[in-house]
């Protein structure tokens, strides 16, 4: 059997990037890995060596002279011929790029190694860009703010009526000769049906359980229903919201994706290095598969371990659907079309950074002795929160329908019954404890040194805390079991 440390150490002598730190094990030994990979360079197949070998003066001193070059540095009178607003955008994209440029070579390396360290580096480094970036149109108006992204594209800044699906909702229309039904042809072509399909294929890569995805694929149709008021992209009819939407497009999405992690999952590696591939399509088909993960473990959330790890498990459906529900509210009050490059630059790079976030997360739920979330995690949602709080200042005054009463009515009765869900839950959780709690057969009865039958132990529990170091995850009725197990064991190891 091929352990962990084992496959490092074939990866880093036959390839670059053999394992995706995945779980709570591998976690804890991302700096071990690391230090692996820094040390046996030299042993790394020749073809990629020179990437995993540190040349950060030279780059340095190459980037220097890219930055005299662009900024004029040694020629000033030509460098100045500009007008401002050029030498000003020029300006912040090489700040921007050396900001990046540092992250690439020096920022903390991430869980993720494969295709490369560096290349999950220069996510990190753009997610903090973006986040400033959004800090900074935080404290616009919202007429600038609009103007603003003009920088970003020239097509931005213009005032686009938002389409509404839900204005005629038959599906055969005979008044129409040339098409009877134009409503179900006009659905099915437009650009938000890949977008639905692929959109799930990725989410289905990234958190491989189904379930969960089903949860999120429904709970987005409800945030459409609850904000149709508000943004009339969300007006659908019944049939493109179920049945297009939530059966076939959502559905196909999930199918796809979770068939390519079982087809990965059950993947046999082969150990070979680049330099020794046999013929040139083999070594193509070897530098494609270092784009893909190592490992497609299949995540597991548990959200039914106990109330605290559901409430985990919701909190990440949440800031999914916020991040979701965000792409619409943004494009809504800052003029941008859905075809626009700019949408697609943003899901792309939260695409990114979505990956390595789940890792993280699994990973953060799944250890034993958390202590905090990784950096991806936090990043993720500090841009959701600064997303929402653009949409909430910029959306003032943009929306003058209220919300129906009965939807009100609606999440208010959900929100009361998940409180009492989870108070109920709580509270038999705790009766269930104080039934298991450890105690003598008989409260009178006095065990003797030599008698240790007197002593009843759920021996679930004991297994449970004597192997902790085990790959099991030890659930919150177990932990909270420690304090009443305590004296029972110290009686224990008098006994005997």
């Amino acid at each position: 059997m091929v352990t962990f440390a084992d496959c490092m150490q074939l990866d880093s002598i036959l390839g670059p990037g053999c394992m995706e730190l995945n779980g709570p094990r591998t976690v804890r030994r991302r700096e071990s890995v690391n230090h692996i990979v820094r040390h046996n360079s030299d042993d790394l197949d020749p073809w990629p060596a020179w990437a995993y070998k540190p040349r950060t003066i030279s780059l340095l001193l190459i980037g220097a002279c890219l930055l005299i070059w662009a900024s004029g540095a040694l020629d000033p009178e030509n460098a100045t011929a500009g007008d401002r607003v050029t030498t000003v955008k020029r300006g912040v994209w090489a700040m921007i790029a050396v900001f990046l440029a540092y992250c690439l070579f020096q920022a903390p390396s991430t869980v993720l190694i494969r295709p490369h360290p560096a290349i999950w580096r220069l996510v990190h480094g753009m997610a903090v860009v973006y986040l400033v970036a959004l800090t900074f149109l935080l404290f616009q108006k919202r007429d600038d703010a609009r103007q603003f992204m003009k920088y970003l594209h020239p097509d931005l800044g213009v005032e686009l009526p938002e389409r509404s699906y839900g204005t005629d909702c038959r599906i055969y229309l005979p008044e129409n000769p040339t098409s009877r039904f134009k409503n179900v042809y006009e659905t099915l072509f437009d650009e938000f049906v890949l977008a639905h399909i692929f959109g799930w294929w990725g989410k289905a890569i990234m958190i491989r359980n189904q379930p969960l995805l089903w949860v999120l694929s429904i709970g987005f149709e409800l945030m459409e229903l609850t904000f149709r008021h508000m943004l009339p992209n969300f007006n659908e009819c019944w049939w493109d919201s179920i049945i297009l939407d939530i059966l076939i497009c959502n559905w196909f999405g999930i199918w796809a994706g979770m068939h390519t992690v079982r087809y990965f999952d059950g993947r046999t590696y082969q150990w070979v290095s680049l330099s020794r591939q046999p013929n040139i399509i083999n070594k193509v088909k070897w530098t494609i598969g270092q784009f893909t993960p190592a490992h497609w473990d299949k995540d597991e959330w548990h959200p039914l371990l106990g109330p605290w790890r559901f409430i985990q498990v919701l909190s990440l459906c949440i800031v999914f659907l916020t991040v979701e529900l965000n792409t619409f509210f943004l494009k809504f009050c800052l003029w941008v079309p859905p075809r626009n490059p700019v949408i697609v630059y943003r899901l792309i790079l939260w695409w990114l950074i979505a990956i390595p976030t789940i890792r993280e997360y699994n990973s953060y739920l799944q250890d034993r002795e958390p202590v905090k979330v990784g950096a991806f995690c936090w990043l993720s949602l500090a841009i959701c929160i600064v997303e929402l709080l653009i949409c909430i200042k910029f959306g003032h005054g943009l929306f003058p329908n209220p919300m129906p009463t009965w939807l009100i009515g609606f999440w208010g009765s959900v929100g009361v019954a998940l409180v009492v869900f989870l108070i109920v839950w709580s509270w038999q959780l705790h009766r269930t404890l104080g039934r298991k709690r450890i105690t003598p057969q008989s409260p009178a009865y006095s065990p003797s040194k030599n008698d240790s039958s007197s002593v009843v132990i759920d021996s679930s529990h004991l297994y449970a805390l004597i192997c902790s170091d085990s790959d099991v995850e030890p659930s919150a009725t177990n932990l909270l079991l420690i304090p009443h197990l305590l004296p029972h064991m110290l009686l224990l190891l008098y006994i005997f």
